[in-house]
């Protein structure tokens, strides 16, 4: 695997998309983390968190280049609110989410395989216009909140919730792509990166 240089450790395919859309040629390869061990409940250390460990669970399997590791979660009310179990849960956070504002945070890490690691969070405002109960139900009918932080994808059907937005609207997505281009930037120099650039 040395010819890769850049390796998302995500299988999120919000994130892949967004790295393809900005020109990034890369490898998908990721490993299980336990979401709930030994995590802080602070957001922004909750997330660096996640996206150190999971960008270190691959180092093993990378002999050069960089790891992308990414966390996304919703906060609101002093509570994380991850990905939904259920649609009773994703009930639950959506009303919450109604008529409110609520911040997104991503956590970003970049781990060398030589060693060297680096890490950063981005944070997203989020307002929602209020919400009737049959909107909710709809959303939760389309299953599009079960694999998303927050019981949302603004990309998708629920762009029609939000009223505003205060900050990076990829974050939002799920990553945050030109506070990643500048850590990438700090690493790396001009021809490295691109080499990892898709051409023509």
């Amino acid at each position: 695997m040395a010819e890769v240089r850049l390796i998302l450790a995500s299988q999120s395919p919000r994130r892949a998309e967004l790295l393809r859309s900005a020109g990034f040629r890369f490898h998908i390869l990721s490993n299980p983390v336990d979401e709930n061990e030994n995590v802080p409940e602070e957001p922004a250390g909750h997330v660096r968190n996640l996206s150190l460990r999971k960008a270190e669970a691959v180092i093993h399997d990378v002999k050069s280049g960089v790891i992308i590791g990414a966390d996304t979660i919703v906060y609101h009310q002093g509570r994380i609110l991850g990905k939904p179990a259920d649609a009773s849960e994703a009930y639950s956070m959506l009303a919450s989410l109604s008529g409110q504002t609520h911040r997104v945070y991503t956590g970003i890490s970049l781990v060398e395989a030589a060693g060297r690691r680096i890490s950063d969070v981005a944070v997203t405002d989020v307002t929602f216009r209020n919400l009737a109960e049959w909107e909710i139900m709809d959303y939760i009918a389309s299953d599009e909140p079960f694999d998303k932080a927050g019981a949302y994808g603004i990309q998708g059907r629920a762009g029609l919730f939000v009223s505003q937005i205060r900050g990076c609207y990829f974050n939002v997505v799920g990553f945050p792509l030109a506070r990643f281009f500048g850590m990438l930037g700090s690493i790396w120099n001009e021809n490295q990166i691109q080499s990892v650039r898709v051409t023509g």
